[in-house]
């Protein structure tokens, strides 16, 4: 039975190593020998060389030929990638909209764009007796979408411009912007700021906040936003709801296998007028 015993903690001191091996590895851009990782795992010389042996013999790591360092290996890549695709968005994010309405009070969603429109595929309705209408499916206008601002204020430049060729932008409200000129200003009014705003643009007396989901690569595949009325959601509270908005975004794109550059590059959170 000691034996047993011993075999399992064993077992478990491996897994343990090796996991480390790997977070370690993570965290280093240029690599590391096997003196590096020994210094740092704490082990001697020969434990170390026979655990990176084993990992490199899968692929799970790789030695750079000219450094003879080791980083992480294809198969980390592979099985990530494969993770990463039997995880919808929407699984990704529910948890994620769920916290954001229990923290704003408001209608979380999240929407993608497509053939000119976004769509919004999940959403969490505010516990308020006065929220907004919250459908999964419901097709919004990009022009005056916090989402659809979003979402194009992020990606490649040209889809800014794709967008607006030969379209008219419809009016809904006095506040609608439907001016090819004026709505290039609010992209850039967007990409200073960090987030977007649809400021009664859509429907009197609704304001909604919008913040871009970036996958694994960095590309733009959706944006998360927060729909309310304006005397909750008001001037005074947008720096803090644009926060709150924007740290989902960051935590879905996280869940998604992004990583973001230091947390220092996020642009701070201002009040600017469309």
């Amino acid at each position: 039975m000691a034996g047993l015993k011993e075999e399992k903690i064993y077992k478990s001191q491996v897994l343990d190593r090796t996991y480390q091996i790997l977070d370690i590895l993570a965290k280093e851009d240029s690599g590391l020998g096997v003196t590096g990782l020994m210094t740092r795992l704490g082990l001697n010389k020969s434990t170390t060389h026979r655990l990176v042996m084993v990992l490199e013999s899968y692929r799970f790591i790789e030695k750079n030929p000219e450094t003879g360092k080791y980083q992480l290996g294809s198969r980390i890549l592979a099985l990530g990638l494969s993770a990463l695709s039997r995880l919808g968005i929407q699984q990704v994010a529910m948890p994620h909209l769920r916290h954001l309405v229990a923290e704003s009070g408001e209608t979380a969603h999240i929407g993608v764009l497509r053939d000119g429109e976004v769509i919004s595929i999940a959403n969490v309705r505010s516990t308020q007796a006065l929220h907004a209408p919250s459908e999964t499916g419901t097709r919004h206008p990009v022009h005056c979408s916090s989402l659809g601002k979003a979402i194009l204020a992020f990606g490649p430049d040209d889809d800014v411009e794709l967008f607006l060729k030969d379209r008219k932008l419809e009016g809904f409200t006095r506040n609608t912007i439907t001016s090819h000129p004026m709505f290039l200003r609010e992209i850039e009014i967007v990409r200073q700021n960090g987030y977007a705003l649809d400021d009664e643009e859509r429907e009197n007396g609704l304001r909604c906040i919008g913040a871009p989901v970036r996958n694994n690569i960095g590309e733009v595949v959706a944006a998360v936003s927060i729909a309310g009325p304006v005397f909750r959601i008001s001037r005074d509270r947008l720096p803090a709801l644009a926060s709150l908005v924007m740290d989902a975004a960051a935590q879905i794109s996280a869940s998604l296998g992004y990583v973001c550059a230091a947390e220092a590059d996020r642009p701070s959170v201002a009040v600017t007028s469309s």
